[in-house]
């Protein structure tokens, strides 16, 4: 019985495919360089200013 509930949700979901995959990690990668990228300057500028 529990096996019949299992393939029925995993008939409900659809199958991701490797490019998506990327396609989200590159998201992540992106997003994560330009809040880093956001911070230093962030940081450099009240340095600079505070200096």
């Amino acid at each position: 019985m529990s096996s019949w509930g299992a393939s029925a949700r995993e008939a409900e979901q659809p199958v991701r495919r490797v490019r998506e995959v990327v396609k989200d990690g590159v998201a992540v990668i992106v997003t994560s360089a330009l809040a880093s990228t956001a911070m230093a300057i962030g940081l450099l500028l009240v340095t600079k200013l505070a200096g």
